[in-house]
């Protein structure tokens, strides 16, 4: 009983020191090493497949590599996905996404959401993780709002690094870390884990009717 014992207490022991269940280490997960330290995410592909696979795939491309985190916001979140250091705008490689944010997610701390315009289904690759729970982001009535598809499950200390950062106004953005915290790499720690969707075919080609004369 005593061995018993001592293994069921090694075994939540790693549980809780790598902040990982074995459901989550069945889930894809995305190390993204910032100039302030690694933040490893778990992402839900259950949850929001659309937005886990546009994620993992623009991490398989490089997209996240060398853009930095834009918009700091304490207390708020910390927002990435878009722009270089000298705020070059760098788009997506894929277009805009279904807005996934009804799949019963809530933007509590330290999960990640799509980033998007008041336009409901305009994410493309920018996303943000949020610093504290913000239940006003969450889909209410007829507001979508943000949907989330991960969360940190280690490195939040390097969020909040990151969220206390000193911001400024840079030209038209607003909160904007005084120096620039780069995102070094974005890789997918356990490729095995993900199945990416097939790809969108060319649309149909549609025959216009011959009209009657």
């Amino acid at each position: 009983m005593k061995k018993i014992i001592a293994h069921l207490a090694m075994a939540f022991t790693l549980v809780f020191a790598t902040g990982l269940s074995q459901a989550a280490q069945d889930n894809p997960q995305v190390n993204i090493k910032t100039e302030m330290g690694d933040i490893v995410v778990e992402l839900f592909p259950k949850a929001a497949p659309v937005s886990v696979d546009n994620f993992v795939k623009l991490v398989n491309d490089y997209h996240y590599n060398g853009l930095i985190f834009h918009r700091v916001i304490k207390g708020f979140m910390i927002q990435t996905g878009g722009f270089t250091f000298d705020f070059s705008a760098r788009a997506s490689s894929r277009g805009s996404i279904v807005n996934e944010s009804a799949n019963g997610l809530k933007n509590k701390r330290g999960t990640l959401a799509m980033a998007r315009t008041n336009d409901p289904d305009s994410a493309t690759s920018q996303f943000f993780i949020n610093h504290k729970s913000n239940g006003f982001l969450n889909p209410k009535g007829s507001n979508k709002g943000y949907a989330v598809f991960g969360a940190v499950v280690s490195g939040m200390n390097v969020v909040d690094a990151i969220a206390a950062a000193e911001t400024q106004t840079q030209g038209y953005y607003a909160d904007v870390p005084v120096k620039p915290i780069r995102i070094l790499s974005a890789r997918l720690v356990n490729p095995e884990s993900w199945a990416p969707l097939a790809e969108p075919g060319p649309a149909a080609a549609i025959e216009k009717p011959v009209p009657l004369r």
